[in-house]
């Protein structure tokens, strides 16, 4: 008989397998969307789904609907539970393990990852993941963004791996450890369970793709399209120019200290190979804008899918990358540094690989976007009858604008770049929490100028309906607006406001601030950033301008600015 790897794989079985696994991992992600309690997954879509390698952990396959963030983190995360299970009995079928060390496994204390050992003749054949925000799990801010964090046990519980399902049995007293650290025990029980049903899906659908192509044929294709990553993106490396590029940009403060953080790459282009040397970047700090290093390898993923959009999403993509990322760092930060507030950073990361990429090719780059999540917690207790004491918890992001490009202006009022998570919607939102949303719009004379302006950013105004509660704002660009590239204009800031004794104030440090108290009729307001423009603004054209000024995008004309 024929050894099936023998026989290089045709483009259209190696499309169609392709296809397949892809499918899998997108179902998983429709499943937890499906199932899910908590509005940011179910709505906002806050997840991620995928396959991973047996030996090394490495993605093969992830989801196009989940989160590009977490396919450089999940790689970390497949491997502290395969190193777990090896020091507590091994691997077995039907187990599954779960944790949300943020160091081990990237991101922050908020995205739970489930971890599937899968197996096919009694051989470990591969991994399937999956890794969601959960509401609230415990720390000492309801939602768990602590912008005054100084430690991690200050931002949420840490979880260990451990073995949640044991030969297909659901441990029961894991669960109650889990539903006795969160204000919100009912929305962990059912985000917990969609998890292990997507977990459940994705297996049967591998199971079912294995039986009909032969286990030996679909291992061929994993490679094939690591392979085929790698080859792609080399030749995208090798059409820059050599050289070294350089670009520093900054974080408003750590919310402890009220004193900027810088995030600092040297960008090494030498032939096909590419290396990101983040050396000069602040120390780690006191306060939560600190970031791991399995976290600060998948900003740099996410960046690098960002300008070259045709790789095929696997671990391919890093391995014409070189890190040099020295420990200690802000962005390689060791427990208990807090770490809830990564967003914030892998933004920042994210704008400093785009601006020194423009220096290379500015066609190849895209200005900088709007740069924070703007993650907002608003918290109380029912005072109606029916409902007397209950908690209740708003969590959510927010919008802005993308950066101006060589093709055209940047997308308005779109969501942070670190994904393809969707802004929840304001009906959701007043349906699930006692607010009213009176204003979400987008925001005049936001967008940096360019021959290609920046993305308007949004104004968001809420008003509180219930008799008191408190808030929570842990936000960036504050102090530092988005940058523009190829000569083209800075996006409009940050501004977080609050309704306090008849008049609006702002947070001292800008950009984030805890227990700020409204009562029932008080509003708040987010004025979130515009986008960098890219081009010279005298480039522009009058018609693009006069469209601009006709919309309302624009209030005033280039020669009254």
């Amino acid at each position: 008989m024929t050894d099936p790897t023998s026989t290089p794989l045709d483009p259209v079985t190696l499309a169609v397998l392709k296809g397949r696994l892809e499918q899998i991992a997108d179902e998983m992600d429709a499943t937890l969307y499906r199932s899910a309690f908590n509005p940011i997954i179910a709505e906002a879509h806050d997840a991620c789904h995928g396959l991973y390698d047996a030996q090394s952990g490495d993605t093969l396959v992830q989801g196009k609907s989940g989160l590009p963030v977490f396919v450089g983190a999940m790689a970390f995360a497949v491997r502290a539970a395969a190193r777990a299970a090896s020091s507590r009995g091994g691997l077995h079928d039907g187990d599954i393990w779960l944790f949300n060390d943020p160091y081990e496994g990237g991101t922050h204390a908020n995205d739970f990852k489930l971890v599937r050992p899968f197996f096919r003749g009694g051989k470990l054949y591969c991994y399937l993941a999956s890794a969601a925000h959960w509401h609230d799990v415990g720390g000492a801010v309801p939602g768990n963004y602590n912008p005054a964090a100084t430690e991690c046990w200050q931002e949420a519980v840490q979880i260990p791996p451990v073995r949640v399902v044991r030969g297909g049995v659901l441990d029961d007293n894991v669960v109650a450890i889990l539903k006795a650290n969160t204000r919100l025990p009912d929305s962990l029980w059912g985000d917990l369970n969609a998890q292990l049903a997507a977990l459940e899906l994705g297996t049967r659908r591998l199971n079912d793709l294995l039986d009909e192509h032969g286990d030996t044929r679909v291992h061929q294709a994993m490679g094939e399209l690591r392979s085929r990553a790698v080859r792609l993106m080399r030749s995208h490396i090798a059409a820059l120019p050599d050289g070294r590029y350089s670009f520093s940009d900054m974080l408003d403060n750590d919310g402890v200290k009220d004193v900027p953080l810088t995030i600092a790459l040297d960008m090494t282009v030498a032939g096909e190979r590419l290396t990101l040397d983040f050396s000069r970047s602040s120390e780690q700090c006191a306060g939560p804008v600190n970031i791991s290093l399995a976290t600060a390898v998948a900003a740099c993923y996410v960046a690098l899918k960002h300008l070259f959009p045709d790789v095929p999403a696997n671990a391919g993509v890093l391995d014409a990358v070189d890190f040099v990322i020295p420990d200690g760092l802000v962005i390689s930060a060791q427990r208990p540094r807090p770490v809830g507030g990564y967003t914030e950073t892998i933004l920042r990361m994210i704008d400093v690989i785009f601006s020194a990429t423009a220096q290379a090719d500015p066609r190849r780059a895209m200005a900088q976007a709007y740069g924070t999540i703007n993650a907002l917690s608003i918290a109380g207790h029912r005072t109606d009858a029916a409902r007397k004491g209950q908690r209740w918890v708003m969590f959510s992001f927010f919008g802005g604008g993308h950066g101006g490009h060589s093709d055209g202006d940047g997308l308005s009022h779109g969501n942070a770049p670190i994904s393809t998570a969707t802004i929840p919607p304001l009906e959701i939102l007043e349906a699930a929490y006692p607010v009213r949303f009176t204003q979400w719009a987008l925001r005049p004379n936001s967008a940096g100028d360019g021959q290609h302006r920046g993305g308007l950013g949004a104004v968001y105004e809420i008003e509180l309906l219930e008799q008191d509660a408190e808030v929570f704002i842990f936000g960036e660009r504050g102090k530092a607006a988005p940058q523009g590239i190829a000569g083209g204009g800075n996006g409009a800031r940050n501004v977080f406001e609050y309704e306090s004794n008849g008049e609006w104030k702002t947070p001292p440090m800008a950009s984030k601030m805890l227990g700020i108290r409204l009562r029932r009729g008080q509003k708040l307001r987010l004025q979130t950033p515009g986008g960098g423009g890219y081009g010279q603004p005298a480039e522009r054209s009058d018609t693009a301008r006069a469209n601009d000024l006709a919309l309302g995008l624009v209030t005033k004309t280039k020669d009254q600015a």
